[in-house]
């Protein structure tokens, strides 16, 4: 049921690991054309073209963790009119959860999102395409990621082919020290307060972030009076909000949207 006090035209589209805001692109015209503003503010050391990016990675990016992150979205959505409403991909979806426990919006959807700290899961497929990121032997090197593993972690839906031309539109370099801080206190959520609505959507096919890490974080609340719904969406690898039938899932968040906000 809507809550007219929390009512909200603005959204704010958080991106994840390994993109940046062009990752956004469709749903952000998409949201638009439903009468939307809409905000695709980049991660530190994110801001630019893609492929300039890969060529010439932003300096110190390599040290950039998760609070830091926080912090910086934070500080944009204080600039905004009103508060959002929060969409996140990806660590995005980390990101809005732990954004809306500081009260930096009316309602989150979460796309594929990364999980707080102390959920886990024992797919092997997150391990095989979280380790080669987190790698602590590497240092503060930037994380430079292949086309074979993004083949694996992203595109395992589509042929190598077409992977290879997603790779080229939104593939930028990243810090290895975002996911590693995941790992710390800064990344738990307080799953026994009230919270306001949050949709969980997850692919069946993800490898990166697998279905049941979401399954896991939407029933790590515990609220009753708090709304949250979860949707599973059949055939759809860790890409979800750019392969092929993408306009289903925005569709899908932008009704459970006008429901509740």
């Amino acid at each position: 049921m809507k809550n007219a006090a929390s009512s909200s035209k603005t959204i704010v589209l958080v991106h994840g690991l390994f993109v940046n805001p062009a990752s956004w692109t469709p749903w952000k015209t998409w949201f638009e054309s439903k009468g939307y503003t809409v905000y695709t503010p980049a991660n530190p050391g994110h801001e630019g073209t893609p492929s300039d990016l890969r060529t010439n990675p932003a300096p110190g990016l390599g040290k950039i963790n998760f609070e830091q992150v926080v912090r910086h979205l934070a500080s944009f959505i204080d600039t905004l009119p009103e508060k959002p409403i929060l969409i996140g991909h990806s660590l995005g979806g980390l990101l809005v959860q732990k954004l809306l426990s500081m009260d930096k919006g009316v309602a989150g959807v979460l796309v594929d999102g990364a999980a707080p700290l102390g959920i886990i899961t024992g797919k092997w497929s997150f391990w095989k395409a979280s380790f080669p990121v987190i790698n602590y032997f590497k240092g503060d090197s930037l994380f430079i990621a292949s086309k074979a593993w993004f083949h694996y972690a992203f595109g395992n839906t589509v042929s190598r082919e077409e992977s290879d031309k997603i790779y080229d539109r939104i593939v930028v370099p990243e810090s290895r020290n975002i996911a590693r801080s995941t790992l710390k206190s800064f990344a738990k959520i307080d799953f026994t307060k009230p919270h306001v609505p949050l949709l969980f959507i997850a692919g069946e096919k993800d490898n990166i972030i697998p279905a049941d890490l979401n399954t896991r974080n939407y029933k790590a609340y515990k609220d009753p009076n708090s709304v949250r719904n979860f949707r599973l969406f059949e055939g759809r690898s860790h890409n979800i909000i750019g392969e092929k039938g993408w306009e289903e899932v925005a569709g899908f968040a932008f009704d459970w949207i006008q429901q509740q906000v």
